[in-house]
């Protein structure tokens, strides 16, 4: 079995956020247990470009890549010559082959999806949260509706669907009635070192200040400006250090409500972390912040708790089941008054918290290892054949 998976951007492009490296490493882990696996993408990487040989396959992380250039710099992602190169090269042939496609609402996906329904090959689609009633009214929401009713209805009942979690399969549920959902988490990286400052003493501090760490993709969608504003109604001393980039206008947006709310000196601006440094960053902290309007799973919540950091969340994040059954921190709903609430029981509650820090690494670990969710997705594209 062949697996090519197509996305219109790839790792290092980080600056897109958790997505990335959910799909790098399922390619990496895929590879590493001896599966044919080849990634086709673009060059991009924001307003950039990737510096690689396009057209070319090479090497990252154990994956083979192959590149190709893009003619928009928006979320369309528009590349001919990435097109060409399946409507050419792609073929149901000797060898079983699957086309598993990454994300949605952009020509790289939609026209890669219609290829490879031309040619009559097996498609798994992992909408990565695209496919939800969320997404469709938020952005460019008249031109999705239009694709979605011309051919996304129609392609998408094409593909075996992939969920990261049942929160996704549910927004799934709500846009068109699919039976071909099979839920699969992400992946979860696992540093090879822990910090060093990752303790049940980390927790045990006094109270001076709380830390705070809002480690994500900076837009609308974070849900930042109720959390600027329950940080505004807070009773308690706090720094929240802001981890990630965005679109240098809601950036200043954000940067002049924080000044209107007289919070902004509290804050840290610390930009693009990189993953050698990410689980640092997290674990000198004492909660993660992710009060987000839609997420249909968030990396970011895993890889906290794997270092024992807490997490507080809304509720329209694809793991609040799972922190909410085990106990792993604290779930909001999403108003600023109530994640003022959230916070200030996370700030009391320091017990809790040093139990957080002591188990949950070996939980995320025991849930999100690489073999069983491997096993998982073998199970997904052999039964798309």
């Amino acid at each position: 079995m062949k697996i090519i998976h197509i996305t219109p951007s790839y790792k290092p492009a980080f600056i897109y956020g958790g997505t990335i490296s959910a799909i790098a490493q399922l390619c990496e882990a895929l590879t590493k247990s001896n599966q044919d696996v080849e990634v086709i993408t673009t060059t991009a990487n924001g307003k950039e470009e990737l510096s690689f040989q396009t057209a070319k396959a090479h090497t990252i992380g154990g994956v083979s890549i192959t590149h190709f250039n893009r003619y928009t710099k928006d979320h369309t992602h528009f590349s001919p010559s990435l097109l060409w190169h399946m409507l050419n090269t792609t073929t149901k042939n000797q060898k079983e082959l699957i086309i598993h496609i990454h994300s949605w609402w952009n020509l790289t996906s939609l026209f890669s999806c219609l290829i490879a329904k031309y040619k009559n090959i097996p498609v798994v689609l992992s909408p990565r949260g695209m496919l939800s009633p969320y997404t469709l009214g938020n952005r460019n929401k008249l031109f999705k509706a239009l694709i979605h009713l011309l051919i996304g209805k129609t392609l998408v009942n094409y593909c075996k669907i992939h969920a990261t979690s049942e929160k996704e399969h549910k927004d799934l549920l709500k846009l068109q009635n699919q039976t071909n959902i099979t839920v699969i988490p992400n992946l979860v990286h696992f540093p090879s070192t822990v910090a060093k400052s990752v303790s049940a003493g980390n927790y045990a501090r006094s109270k001076d200040q709380f830390n705070l760490l809002f480690l994500s993709r900076i837009e609308e969608k974070k849900g930042l400006e109720l959390l600027f504003k329950a940080l505004h109604k807070a009773d308690f001393p706090w720094q929240l250090t802001i981890a990630g980039t965005g679109r240098e206008g809601y950036l200043k947006k954000m940067k002049l409500l924080a000044l209107e709310l007289k919070i902004f000196d509290s804050i840290i601006w610390k930009g693009h972390i990189n993953d050698c440094d990410k689980y640092q960053v997290i674990a000198e902290n004492d909660l993660l912040v992710l009060f987000s309007y839609n997420e249909n799973f968030a990396n970011v919540i895993a890889e906290s708790l794997i270092m024992g950091t807490p997490v507080a969340i809304s509720r329209e994040v694809g793991l609040a089941p799972f922190i909410l059954k085990h106990d792993l921190g604290w779930v909001s709903e999403l108003n600023a008054e109530a994640i003022a609430e959230t916070l200030n029981q996370a700030f009391n509650d320091t017990e809790k918290r040093k139990k957080i820090n002591r188990v949950a690494p070996a939980l995320i670990r025991a849930h999100f290892s690489s073999k069983g969710i491997i096993e998982q997705y073998l199970s997904l594209y052999k039964h798309a054949l």
